[in-house]
Parts: structure tokens; sequence; C-alpha cells
């Protein structure tokens, strides 16, 4: 079928997926763009002062990438729920020194007010929402602003209510992605989805510009998500193990080592289903994991943080997509040259 536009106006249709708590960082999404390729920076768990300081160092060296930010959509667990949580990871935590006792129960918005009003009084030319639609009257003054609007979604559904909710394009996210998974309604149970077929079937229910996301492994799936529509396809795995890479040492290493073989969907760090390599972690406390996002995020924070820190792979959420095999070293402008390579 004939492609969408690239909605990004990149030189390459090809972007570097925004990559929040730490993979992402200005030097990454710098030699993305330096590549050819569009870049993204994550403005997820960031304040809006860290995320004003990084887009004015991006802007030294581009004028042309975008920011992602979380939609608000807070799942909300209940009190119980998440003490009998906690003392699920008691032993976890007190290997580190940390006691989840006491930690307090937060179920905030990831600062959206703060970061929405940045962006619309200092506008970037593509603002991307994950988790969920911003109210109408939010996306319309980010467009006012000047920014093109993508919303990230998983069905039909959620593709037609961003249509409907005033967004540019589409974020087709197919459940191979790495990280965590897009979808507006954070109770349900994730399906395999193919990128291929949902970029198909987003572009025949709206007639959007797509960028797809999910599963690329190598040129040969760009080609083929281009071929199914697409107007550029985003990658985030393959970058992770790149020198610009913000990725913690512990986290790059166990992308190639291969005591870990494959990848599930899991609650079981942040109470939101991600996929990430499989781990102790995950084998011992995804059965007990509630859905609460983000207080689960934050209970787990400091424990995530620590083990990464003491070089602990089997405490640390290890987010990767089904391609995370094909993840190497060296510079961020090799990924774009390979993956460009079948254009």
């Amino acid at each position: 079928m004939a492609g969408t536009p690239n909605p990004l106006g990149s030189p390459l249709p090809l972007a570097a997926a925004p990559m929040a708590g730490g993979p992402t960082t200005v030097r990454l999404a710098a030699a993305v763009s330096e590549a050819g390729a569009f870049a993204f920076l994550a403005g997820g768990y960031q304040s809006a002062d860290a995320l004003a300081a990084d887009i004015a160092e991006l802007r030294r060296s581009t004028e042309a990438f975008g920011v992602n930010l979380f939609a608000p959509n807070v799942a909300r667990i209940s009190e119980a729920d998440y003490r009998r949580y906690a003392e699920e990871l008691r032993a976890d935590a007190e290997r580190y020194g940390l006691d989840l006792s006491q930690a307090p129960l937060v179920q905030d918005e990831d600062r959206w007010q703060d970061k929405l009003d940045l962006l619309v009084a200092d506008p970037v030319p593509v603002v991307s929402l994950t988790f969920g639609l911003a109210r109408p009257a939010e996306i319309s003054a980010l467009r006012l602003a000047g920014s093109r609007v993508l919303i990230t979604v998983t069905t039909v559904d959620e593709a037609r209510a961003a249509a409907a909710g005033g967004a540019d394009a589409l974020f087709a996210q197919g459940s191979d992605a790495g990280g965590h998974n897009g979808t507006h309604d954070p109770l349900r149970q994730i399906t395999p989805t193919r990128t291929d077929d949902l970029t198909r079937a987003l572009i025949a229910a709206t007639g959007l510009p797509v960028v797809a996301a999910g599963g690329v492994d190598g040129p040969e799936t760009v080609a083929a998500l281009l071929d199914a529509g697409a107007g550029a396809v985003a990658v985030g795995t393959l970058l992770l193990r790149t020198d610009e890479s913000g990725a913690s040492r512990t986290y790059q290493d166990a992308l190639a080592d291969p005591a870990f073989t494959e990848t599930v969907l899991t609650r079981a760090f942040t109470g939101r289903y991600a996929r990430a390599l499989r781990n102790r972690f995950v084998d011992e406390h995804d059965a007990a994991a509630p859905t609460g996002y983000p207080a689960v995020h934050y209970l787990t924070r400091g424990l995530r943080r620590a083990a990464a820190a003491a070089g602990d792979p089997h405490r640390v959420h290890l987010w990767a997509g089904t391609g995370y095999r094909n993840a190497a070293t060296g510079p961020a402008r090799a990924v774009v040259d390979r993956l460009a390579g079948g254009l």
C-alpha cells in the first residue's frame, strides 16, 4: 500500500523512540538527528526545568526534534494492595538496605501541567503523548503554539479517539515494543499485535499519518513497516547499547548476555504492562504484581537504581523489545545508517 506522509519531516523516515528514565540523552538525540533521522527527547519523569534545559541544549545541535510526554492516566491502587506488594518485595529491598514499609503511596500525573505549559510557551516541532489522550483543549493549545501532536495508540479504537481529539498523526505501537505498552486502558490485558498489521488497520480507520514502532530489529523490518503504510519507523531498543545511550552499564550488558533468553510483558516493576528481559524479579513477583501506575513505579524505583549501581541485572527493569539481540555497541549513527541501508 502507499505509505502515509512522514509526519516528522525528517530526511530519513526513521526516528529515535523516546526512552524515559535515562536511556534517551541529549547526545543520543543529537547523534540521531545528525544522521538524518528524527530525534525525540523523553519528557517522562523529568521536571519542567530539567526538560527545558535538555531542549535548550539540543537546540544547539538541531531545531528538528520532538518531545514525548506521559498523558495523565493514573491507574489507582488501594493502600492495602500497595502495602501488600511492598511486603512482597521486602527481601529484595533489604538486600540493598531499603525499607519499603514506609514508602508513601504516590499517584501523580508526572508534572503534566508544568510540562504542558512549558511546551505551549516554548514550542517544539513535534509533541508526542503516551498512555492516553490529553484534553482536546490541551491538544489544541499545543497545535496553536506550532507543534504537531502525535498520540501513541495500540488499537483501532484508541486511534479513532485520538483522531477525534485532534491528533495530527499516530504512533502505532505493536506489542513487540520494549518498555511500557502505551495502551490507554492500563487494566487491559495486552494481546499480541503485529506492528505492520496495526499500522494498516490504523490507516484504514483514520487516514492519519503513522509512525510505526515495535519489534524493529533491522532494515528488513523497517522496509516492511513502510510497505505497510507507515510514514516513518521509530526504533528504541537498537539504540540502547550505543555510545550515546544513557542506559546503565548493567542494563546494556544484560542485553548482550546469553543468560537472558526472552522478553515478557510484566507489571512487576511499575504496575503497568511493559516488555522487559525476563529476569528473576519477573519470575518471582509478576504473579503478585498489582496494577497501579505510577505508584508501583515509585515503590520500586530506589531498589532498581540500587541494583543497577551494584551490577545486579535481576532486580532491574531491563526494558527491551523482541529485537534486542540485534542491539549493538558503537555510535548511534551506525544504527541509523544500517536501518536506512534498505531504503
